[in-house]
């Protein structure tokens, strides 16, 4: 189903910015120099590979960069085995596509680490470098789906939860200074915002306000008041960070302010921009509402 929210779109070519596409990460393992060297040969040009001599080199190399997306272990090495060295990187990086290299035969062990889903694939040494090039690109065809997956779930739910709780704090507030707090948090934890502030305005001059996290005030700003005379999102961006201002609007109508601030570079999705102008709109009814009540 298309979307057509006009204001959204100049605010979308200053906010979202657009990186180069970056290697995906891989972490080889062999303890056998020239194994390890023809492995790093064999990926480098696709991937940003890391390689390590042993099991214990490679958790202490993980444990520094963080998740990769596939990695290739060799099964007989010294100290620790490496179905052994596969089955401890589970616990902290589950979505890892594992392949194990084994030039024995081992079946036990094998066939454990593939039904515990500890390893994707095995591959008999010698490896032909074109199959094995194939079984990594499919490994990590499959992480970036399984991620892609699982950042869906985790907007979706993100999404309902912050609906879910403007209505909440409509349904449950006794007088309009009691919905922002909520309000300016839910937002803020919904976008990972550093800081967070929605403030009022009556008679054309802002009044109560609801902050989260670090927030700076909004009556001063020259972007709220371009917020404010447009009705559309404004951007402000520094070296070391970003502030986005959502007008709240109904009716034509700017009720109140919302601020997003972050400390560091920030980019939105399209998705995440309507959600918020979605949402502003939501929030102008909570105000409503919560002022009709009070009154």
């Amino acid at each position: 189903m298309e979307y057509s929210v006009p204001e959204l779109e100049p605010i979308s070519r200053q906010f979202m910015t657009l990186d180069r596409p970056k290697k995906t990460k891989m972490l080889v393992v062999d303890d056998e120099p020239d194994n390890l060297d023809l492995l790093y040969r064999t990926f480098r040009r696709d991937f940003h590979v890391l390689k390590a001599e042993s099991g214990v080199h490679a958790l202490q190399l993980l444990a520094e960069e963080g998740e990769v997306a596939v990695i290739i272990s060799d099964q007989r090495m010294p100290e620790m085995k490496g179905t052994e060295f596969l089955s401890r990187t589970v616990p902290k990086f589950p979505d890892t596509m594992r392949i194990i290299l084994t030039g024995f035969t081992d079946v036990e062990d094998l066939v454990e680490a593939i039904n515990s889903g500890q390893v994707y694939k095995y591959i008999t040494k010698p490896w032909d470098p074109n199959e094995l090039k194939a079984v990594v690109q499919r490994a990590a065809e499959t992480y970036e789906l399984l991620k892609q997956r699982t950042e869906e779930l985790r907007r979706s739910q993100s999404q309902t939860a912050l609906l879910s709780s403007i209505v909440s704090v409509a349904q449950n507030a006794t007088s309009v200074k009691s919905t922002l707090d909520p309000i300016a948090a839910a937002f803020g934890e919904s976008f990972s915002a550093d800081g967070c502030m929605i403030q009022l305005i009556e008679n054309g001059a802002f009044t109560t306000f609801g902050s989260y996290g670090t927030s700076d005030g909004l009556a001063k700003s020259e972007n709220a008041k371009e917020a404010i005379a447009t009705q559309k999102m404004q951007i402000a961006t520094e070296t070391d960070g970003a502030q986005l201002l959502v007008p709240v609007t109904l009716r034509s109508e700017v009720l109140a302010v919302l601020s997003l601030q972050w400390q560091h570079p920030q980019s939105l999705r399209e998705d995440e921009l309507l959600l918020l102008h979605l949402s502003a709109q939501q929030v102008a009814l909570a105000i409503t509402c919560t002022r009709s009540i009070a009154v």
